[in-house]
């Protein structure tokens, strides 16, 4: 029995996924198939931000896809989620990047903060704000971002956040810089973390403030050039922020949330690596599709005689099994307060998408042969935008490699004095 063409990266049988999920995943591969496909090239070329499939993503529901259904989102759950973004990022990388920086204003004040203890009083108040957040993602189509690098360690989460927040009455004045800005200068609202500082206080990870801050607020700028290796559709400017007044009402988590968040959600900073798992997939399926004759754009001649050939697809397959494999498992057990073994377990699931992903798309270069490097053909752009994943912070594949040596060899606690 053949495979369908763009049959979905995990099979719902296969991977025994939930009806509801498995339709939710399957409107965002034919909303990449149909949409995303067509306009990749031009916004990859150009260095152009793809404003449109994001208006078009609202009519979708896609934008709200991890906002409640009682707030008139999809509800997706985390892995829900991953698996749809997989399925984006097989069609435009950029897309997928951009796209995940909206979704985690939902999915971290959404099904992630429900998973994680708060005063009543907490509870309540952020009941109220996120829900006013929803309604204008949801009824409006607003686009949030997310910038989180500065250029320090405070992406990592080894320090506290440049970026600060003074408080005022009524709200705070923030200042500071934001680099690789993913939807700079697109998004309507920004959904920053800062560090909240009165005079003469220390900096602290603890102090850490989620606040949306409005694009049109005053104090906000957006500032460089975009022409980076891959990406390009993400227009990652830098944001400049000076003393912009934000209200306490655009709270996005109340005071010490992100931070517990931070310390007993890990999962939530996997979100990068479905984008990559859909780039990894979209190399295998090229190989194929040209070797069979059979890629758009192409003449139709077999290549797939060959032994050469064979094994080197043969190869790719079992590397993309593996990395599925992997990959399903752990956004499969994202929850608060994970055990040392799903801790390490994500890390090696993001070390591994973000690495394969880039092997797969060189390996596909190598199997198709010089014409597959030409711009008409998606495969050079998959190549570039999957060299970039190993970089993205807050797991590199470095400190991915980092904690798992030290977290498999010592204990909490122990040292070697």
């Amino acid at each position: 029995m053949s495979t369908p063409k763009d049959a979905p990266i995990f099979d719902p049988v296969a991977f025994r996924l939930e009806r509801r999920e498995a339709e939710i995943i399957d409107k965002a591969r034919q909303f990449g198939a149909r949409v995303l496909a067509p306009r990749a090239a031009k916004h990859d070329r150009e260095a152009t931000f793809p404003i449109e499939n994001f208006r078009d993503m609202h009519p979708e529901g896609l934008l709200g896809i991890c906002v409640p259904e009682r707030d008139g989102g999809q509800g997706a759950s985390f892995r829900t989620y991953c698996l749809a973004a997989a399925e984006l990022g097989r069609y435009c990388g950029a897309t997928a990047l951009s796209w995940n920086m909206h979704v985690c204003s939902t999915l971290w004040t959404g099904a992630l903060a429900d998973d994680l203890e708060m005063s009543a009083e907490d509870r309540n108040a952020h009941n109220g704000r996120r829900s006013k957040h929803y309604k204008r993602i949801v009824g409006e189509g607003a686009i949030y971002s997310q910038p989180f690098s500065e250029g320090g360690a405070a992406a990592a989460g080894a320090a506290a956040f440049g970026t600060e927040a003074k408080p005022v009455d009524g709200g705070f004045l923030v200042s500071g810089k934001k680099i690789f800005a993913s939807l700079s200068g697109a998004a309507d609202y920004y959904g920053i973390l800062c560090t909240e500082r009165s005079e003469g206080d220390a900096a602290s990870r603890k102090n850490t403030l989620y606040l949306a801050v409005p694009a049109k607020a005053e104090g906000v700028s957006v500032v460089g050039d975009w022409d980076p290796l891959g990406m390009r559709g993400t227009v990652s400017r830098t944001l400049l922020l000076k003393d912009v007044f934000v209200a306490e009402d655009e709270m996005l988590m109340p005071r010490g949330v992100y931070f517990r968040a931070a310390t007993s959600w890990p999962h939530m900073f996997l979100t990068l690596s479905p984008t990559y798992m859909g780039l990894a997939q979209a190399a295998y399926d090229f190989t194929v599709s040209y070797l069979r004759g059979e890629l758009p754009g192409t003449p139709p001649v077999k290549r797939r005689m060959f032994p050469t050939k064979q094994i080197a697809v043969a190869e790719m397959r079992i590397m993309l099994e593996q990395t599925k494999a992997l990959w399903f498992q752990a956004v499969s057990e994202a929850r608060a307060e994970p055990t040392k073994e799903q801790v390490l377990r994500a890390y090696a699931a993001q070390f591994t998408v973000m690495e394969n992903a880039n092997a797969l798309a060189a390996k596909a270069i190598r199997t198709c042969g010089g014409q597959a490097m030409l711009k008409n053909l998606p495969l050079e752009r998959v190549y570039r935008d999957s060299r970039c994943g190993s970089l993205m912070l807050p797991w590199t594949a470095e400190i991915c490699l980092d904690r798992i040596g030290k977290e498999a060899l010592y204990e909490a606690g122990e040292t070697d004095a």
